[in-house]
């Protein structure tokens, strides 16, 4: 399908360098749009000015949340290539997002060139500042104007992109994060592998609780047992005890994230023993007492990698590697981030030039 452009005749002023961008609060000129329509299939690709959308008051959407999303990042190199990390494995979760929730395939080929048309198009809004990049959320969503529990047959895809600084104001320092032993986000046979919008509404109570404490994140126990650990608010999460690396399995309730895919090969060819395994919080805290407990850390889009300096649990609070950022830690993110802008060899060919 050729995607069609309409540029806008009232280009928005671009941050001024220096200006503090924080973290989607500022969106570009132009925005992809692609329809789907029972019987017809995904039609009508096309960019146009970024600006409102109509939607009926009955859009499906609006009621039963029939919705998913992505989120990526572009990058401009010190060489001034543009770059996008891994975007197949973004199309390929979105696909998997959408068959749970009975929303259409998407030919994943033709969104990473949708994506790349888009971000060339609106190549002077990335960012030269150090960490800076430009933020792509790919979303679709049900517009159907019927109230009535089913899959919708009138869709939209659409692509936003923002101008974004660190997404922790602290940037690599490391977070504190609060273990949620009451509310529960996800369970196996549910949603939690899918990038839906009610995942994250389900987070919103504990991440509120969390915040009132003085915490950054939310690290989520399972839903049944209430005592394995599942992934931070926004992030996966890696616990170094006693050498060994462990990340919880993905067992359906969690998200699998590109970044932890990433960090675990890159952390394999290192010669890191990593192992995907269920790690209760009852564990962790036995290696946080012993002192086996070495580095814990998040990983994820918007923030590549998160040390964690305090996590607590109860009336314990764990602080891990005296509240710094570990060795394994620093050198994930200096590698994963020389590689997105392009500053160290990719030799796992992760990067797409735009």
């Amino acid at each position: 399908m050729e995607i069609k452009v309409e540029l806008t005749k009232n280009p928005k002023e671009k941050p001024a360098e220096g200006q503090a961008l924080g973290f989607g609060t500022i969106f570009t000129d132009h925005m992809f749009i692609m329809n789907y329509d029972d019987g017809e299939g995904w039609n009508n690709p096309r960019i146009v000015p970024y600006a409102p959308i109509t939607l009926d008051p009955s859009a499906m959407c609006l009621h039963y949340g029939q919705e998913v999303f992505e989120g990526m990042k572009a990058y401009r190199g010190d060489d001034g290539r543009v770059l996008l990390f891994r975007p197949d494995r973004n199309m390929a979760r979105l696909n998997s997002s959408n068959d749970r929730l009975c929303i259409p395939l998407i030919d994943e080929d033709f969104a990473v060139e949708a994506i790349k048309k888009l971000v060339n198009l609106e190549k002077d809004w990335i960012p030269d500042a150090k960490d800076s990049s430009l933020y792509i959320r790919p979303f679709i969503f049900a517009v159907d104007p019927k109230l009535g529990v089913h899959p919708a047959k009138h869709l939209l895809f659409m692509i936003i992109m923002s101008p974004v600084g660190a997404y922790y104001p602290q940037g690599i320092d490391p977070v504190s994060i609060y273990v949620e032993d009451k509310y529960v986000r996800a369970v196996r046979g549910g949603m939690g592998y899918v990038k839906t919008a009610g995942n994250y509404a389900s987070s919103l109570k504990a991440q509120s609780e969390a915040e009132k404490q003085n915490f950054t994140q939310v690290l989520w126990l399972d839903g049944v047992e209430r005592k394995y650990i599942e992934e931070v608010g926004t992030m996966n999460v890696f616990f170094k005890i006693d050498g060994e690396i462990i990340t919880p399995s993905l067992d359906g309730s969690t998200l699998p994230g590109v970044t932890r895919m990433s960090s675990i090969e890159l952390l394999r060819s290192w010669g890191h023993t990593v192992t995907e395994r269920k790690i209760s919080i009852d564990e962790v805290e036995e290696a946080a007492k012993s002192g086996k407990l070495e580095e814990a850390f998040g990983t994820g889009t918007a923030a590549v990698i998160s040390p964690i300096g305090e996590l607590k649990y109860g009336d314990y609070t764990m602080v891990i590697n005296n509240n710094l950022i570990g060795p394994v830690s620093q050198k994930l993110y200096d590698q994963l981030t020389g590689i997105q802008w392009g500053r160290v060899a990719d030799t796992f060919g992760w990067s797409v030039e735009v």
